[in-house]
């Protein structure tokens, strides 16, 4: 497969891996309302940055990390559930003059940033999505150590691409609904937020049931 359209079909990858609406769309669109689109966007780095990671463990195939993530599933599905219930109790503490004046200061970004970072990686069983695209689009070629580069390179591309539109595009869009509209949005993602972590719980608990 030619190395210059192997990177724009990873790139497409990534972009379709992130366009879905979730937990990291959701926090995204609470950030860029809250602290401005440089937090938005960068808080769709973080997951774009666990997007390239699982897509590197999937080029390379490392099958022995792979059971290991899939082993460990559980235990990191309750800690994003944990994370993402915090996340959403929070939103939906902060006020209307929190959700019209908070400013960033030197810690947000980091904070943005990690949080997303964390909450995408307590995802494992995403790494499995990554080995079945990139498998279909490998083939029965072995890839090239090169190709591997343009492989992850693409993907955290494609999925940043996506965080740039939604907090930059999207961000003028919100900015017009006024502090009243602003904040039903960002309490209207807080009860996502919470009900994606008490989704999340429902499917580790059924199993028991």
């Amino acid at each position: 497969m030619p190395g210059d359209t192997l990177f724009f079909e990873a790139a497409l990858v990534g972009l379709a891996i992130a366009a879905p609406v979730g937990p990291i769309g959701l926090l995204c669109i609470e950030r860029t309302l809250r602290q401005g689109a440089a937090a938005g966007f960068v808080t769709g780095l973080g997951a774009a940055t666990a997007d390239a990671l699982f897509a590197s463990i999937g080029a390379m195939g490392l099958g022995t990390l792979i059971s290991l993530l899939t082993q460990l599933a559980t235990p990191l599905s309750v800690l994003g559930c944990g994370l993402l219930f915090y996340l959403g109790v929070g939103t939906l503490r902060r006020d209307a003059a929190n959700v019209a004046a908070q400013s960033l200061d030197g810690r947000s970004l980091p904070r943005a940033y990690v949080s997303a970072l964390a909450l995408t990686l307590s995802n494992p069983m995403t790494v499995l999505s990554f080995v079945a695209i990139f498998a279909g689009l490998a083939g029965t070629r072995t890839l090239a150590p090169g190709d591997g580069i343009l492989l992850v390179g693409g993907v955290f591309a494609g999925s940043a691409l996506w965080w740039l539109l939604l907090a930059y595009g999207g961000g003028r869009l919100l900015a017009r609904l006024g502090v009243r509209g602003r904040q039903r949005v960002d309490q209207g993602c807080g009860v996502l937020l919470i009900g994606f972590a008490l989704l999340l719980a429902w499917r580790l608990l059924a199993p028991l049931w």
